[in-house]
């Protein structure tokens, strides 16, 4: 196999080449203040010279301030191709990722392919159908009436119901216009008042006699 196609190539690892730029350019960074310290001193001792009439010293430091300052530009062009370079490597290691996950999404797309192929779906699909049909055709038997309710007419059923629906009609029409209300019938008679006589006048002495 792979002297057909040949071995397939690992990945490059960008991650140990940008940990190395990085620790590059902060190396660059200190070295880049310290000359920046060297340019500063420098001015200081060209001003010191000059206060003391000294001119071919003071030109020494100028010109001493001119090679720190061309060893900045230079430092900031290394860092500027080290930023560069950082860059590319990330994008270079964003594709390897994104291509390494569309190379498994294919793989896994091929394996759900080997394991469900279009003739399974087919077959899967018209077992399913099938399974339908016979419960339609259960519910449809089991619908069916039998034995004695076979045997009633439909028809005849549906005349008997409206007779009595006509029947229905006909004693609500003959029922008496003036009716009372129920709840009028159904009132209870006021108690009629009972009249007082002697003998409840013994019957209340004796009690109080009784009573003692």
């Amino acid at each position: 196999m792979y002297k057909i196609f040949g071995k397939p190539k690992e990945e490059p690892d960008v991650l140990p080449a940008l940990e190395q730029l990085n620790e590059h350019l902060e190396y660059l960074e200190k070295k880049e203040k310290v000359f920046l310290k060297k340019v500063s001193e420098e001015v200081e001792k060209a001003k010191e010279f000059t206060r003391a009439k000294n001119k071919r010293a003071a030109i020494q430091c100028l010109k001493r301030k001119r090679m720190y300052e061309q060893e900045i530009e230079n430092l900031g062009r290394y860092q500027l191709r080290i930023h560069d370079q950082m860059i590319t490597l990330e994008g270079a290691k964003a594709t390897t990722e994104t291509v390494e996950a569309l190379r498994t999404a294919a793989a896994a797309m091929k394996g759900i392919h080997k394991a469900m192929k279009i003739d399974d779906v087919d077959k899967t699909m018209d077992e399913i159908n099938e399974q339908t049909e016979n419960i339609k055709q259960i519910q449809n038997a089991l619908a069916t009436p039998v034995g004695a309710a076979a045997d009633f007419d439909e028809d005849e059923l549906e005349a008997e119901l409206e007779e009595l629906e006509s029947a229905e009609l006909e004693e609500q029409l003959l029922q008496p216009a003036t009716t009372a209300p129920v709840a009028a019938q159904k009132q209870p008679a006021r108690p009629v008042p009972r009249i007082h006589t002697a003998e409840d006048d013994e019957l209340a002495a004796l009690q109080a006699e009784m009573a003692l």
